[in-house]
C-alpha cells in the first residue's frame, strides 16, 4: 500500500492511503479516477504492484482487506467497551417473539398505526394542534396584524398581494408551514423516533419480508419505505443501502407513487379521520395500487431477487432524551429546509399569477380534474403538490374546510394527490440516483396511474352510491 501511495501524484479529496486501499480492493470508480489524474506510466506501475500483491493471497484482495478491517474493529471494540452479563427476562423474550410472529405481530402493528398515526398524528396533530395554531394564532392574531401593518406602510398593491394576499407569504406560505403542516410533521416525528428507539423497525422488516416479495423487494426495503412516511426525498437517498439495482429502482418507483410523506399523510389522515369510511377507502385504494404497481414492476424490471439478512436488536424502552434529540434534529431540518420552500412557493405563485404562467398550467390540469368529477379548484392543489406534496395536501385541506368537496370528491382527490407526481425535490434526487430517463419515466408513470385510479374510483363510488 505504501508503494502505491508513493506513485500517486494527483490531487485527491481522500488521503493517498485511502486511495491505495480502494485500488487494492478493486474499486472501479477509484481506478477510473486515478487513471484520469495520473500519467500512463505511473498508473501501469500501480497496476503491476496490485497484481504482485494479489499473487500473495489465495482470496480476493477486497475480501482480505474486509477481514483485516473487521479484525481491527473487533480489537478496538474490545479495548473500548465493557459488557455486563445480563440475561433477557422471560417477559422480554415473549415480547420479542410476539412482535415477530405474524399472528400476534400484525395486531400489534395495527395498534401502533391506530394509536400512533390515527389518534396521535391524525387526532391531536392534525386536529387539536392545527385548529389552535390556525384559528387562534394566525386567523385571530398574526394575519390581522400583518395585514394592518402592510396596508399602512406598503403602497404597492402587488407587494401587498405578495405578503398578505390570497397566496401571500404570511397568509398562505407561513400559515401552511407553521399552522397546518408543522404540528402534523412534529407529531409524526415523535412517533417515528419512539419506534426507532425501541428497536421495533427491524422487527417490522422481518414481518414485511414475505409481503414485500410480492412486489420484488425484501424486508430490508421496509426501512426506506418507512422513512418515506417522513420524507420521500430522504428515503430515495436511503435506497442506496439496498443490495441490487432492481430493488433500488422498484423502491424508488413505489416511494414516488404510493408512499405519502409525513406532511401529506398527516393532513390527509386529519381530513379523512372525520369520516372513517373515507379513510378506509383511501387506505385500501393506496395499498391496492402499491401492490399491483409493484407486482407489475417486479415482472417488467429485469434482475434477480436479493436475499434478505438483517440483524434484529433486542427490544428496549425508549429513552426520552434519545426521542427528544431525534425529534429536535428532524424539526430543525424541517425549519431549515421546508419553511423556505413554502415561502418560495408563495413567491412563485405570485410571479405565476402576474405573468399568467400559473393560469396556463392550471388550464392543462382542469380537464383531467373535471373528468375525475372534482371542482376545478383542486387543480391548484395538484399543481402545488408537485412543488411540495404537503403544500398540495394543505391546499386540499382548505377546500375541504370550505365545503367545496363532498364525500366522494374528498376521497378521490386524496387518492389522486397521494399517487400524483413526486415533488420537485424528490424528482431531483431521483434524477441524481437513478438517472434522467428513469426519473422521467417514473414521474410520467405516477401521473398516469394517479388519474386512471382516480377515474376508476370516481365511477365506482358513484355507482355504489358511497360517500355522497
Amino acid at each position: 500500500m505504501h508503494e502505491i501511495a508513493l506513485q500517486l501524484k494527483g490531487d485527491y479529496r481522500l488521503s493517498r492511503r485511502a486511495i491505495a486501499l480502494l485500488l487494492l480492493s478493486g474499486d472501479s470508480d477509484t481506478h477510473a479516477l486515478v487513471k484520469k489524474h495520473e500519467n500512463r506510466r505511473d498508473y501501469m506501475n500501480i497496476c503491476r504492484i496490485i497484481d504482485a500483491v494479489e499473487k500473495c493471497y489465495e482470496l480476493p484482495l477486497s475480501y482480505v482487506i474486509g477481514l483485516k478491517r473487521q479484525s481491527r474493529a473487533y480489537m478496538i471494540a474490545d479495548r473500548t467497551t465493557r459488557l455486563s452479563p445480563r440475561e433477557q427476562s422471560p417477559f422480554s423474550r415473549i415480547l420479542d417473539y410476539t412482535t415477530i410472529w405474524p399472528v400476534t405481530g400484525i395486531p400489534i402493528l395495527l395498534l401502533v398505526l391506530y394509536y400512533g398515526l390515527y389518534k396521535f398524528v391524525g387526532g391531536f396533530g392534525a386536529g387539536t394542534a392545527v385548529h389552535f395554531l390556525e384559528l387562534k394564532v394566525f386567523r385571530d392574531f398574526i394575519n390581522p396584524l400583518a395585514t394592518s401593518f402592510v396596508d399602512e406602510y406598503i403602497g404597492s398593491a402587488s407587494l401587498r398581494e405578495l405578503i398578505v394576499g390570497e397566496y401571500g407569504i404570511i397568509t398562505l406560505g407561513l400559515r401552511y408551514a407553521v399552522a397546518m403542516v408543522l404540528p402534523i410533521v412534529g407529531t409524526f416525528f415523535i412517533v417515528f423516533s419512539v419506534l426507532e428507539d425501541t428497536g421495533y423497525l427491524p422487527r417490522l422488516s422481518l414481518m414485511a419480508d414475505r409481503a414485500l416479495k410480492i412486489v420484488g423487494l425484501t424486508g430490508r426495503a421496509v426501512i426506506p419505505l418507512t422513512l418515506g412516511l417522513g420524507c420521500d426525498t430522504m428515503a430515495t437517498l436511503v435506497t442506496r443501502t439496498l443490495e441490487s439495482h432492481r430493488e433500488r429502482v422498484i423502491t424508488t418507483f413505489l416511494l414516488a407513487l404510493a408512499v405519502p410523506c409525513s406532511g401529506q399523510l398527516g393532513v390527509i389522515v386529519g381530513m379523512l379521520s372525520q369520516r372513517p369510511l373515507a379513510l378506509v377507502i383511501w387506505v385500501v385504494s393506496i395499498l391496492a395500487v402499491f401492490i399491483l404497481s409493484g407486482f407489475a414492476a417486479k415482472k417488467l424490471i429485469p434482475g434477480e431477487e436479493a436475499v434478505f439478512v438483517m440483524e434484529v436488536p433486542p427490544l428496549r424502552m425508549p429513552v426520552l432524551s434519545n426521542v427528544l434529540t431525534k425529534t429536535m434534529v428532524r424539526m430543525k431540518w424541517y425549519f431549515a429546509e421546508i419553511i423556505p420552500i413554502f415561502i418560495g412557493t408563495s413567491f412563485l405563485i405570485w410571479v405565476g399569477r402576474i405573468t399568467g404562467i400559473l393560469n396556463v398550467l392550471i388550464s392543462y390540469l382542469r380537464i383531467p380534474v373535471l373528468i375525475l368529477g372534482l371542482p376545478e379548484e383542486t387543480a391548484f392543489a395538484f399543481l402545488f403538490g408537485f412543488l411540495r406534496r404537503d403544500y398540495g395536501a394543505a391546499g386540499l385541506y382548505d377546500l375541504f374546510r370550505l365545503g367545496r368537496l363532498n364525500g366522494a370528491q374528498l376521497v378521490v382527490a386524496c387518492v389522486v394527490l397521494t399517487l400524483f407526481v413526486p415533488c420537485v425535490a424528490q424528482f431531483a434526487v431521483m434524477w441524481k440516483e437513478r438517472g434522467g430517463l428513469a426519473a422521467v419515466v417514473i414521474a410520467a408513470g405516477t401521473m398516469v396511474i394517479a388519474f386512471v385510479t382516480g377515474a376508476v374510483l370516481n365511477v365506482s363510488l358513484t355507482w355504489l352510491g358511497l360517500m355522497q
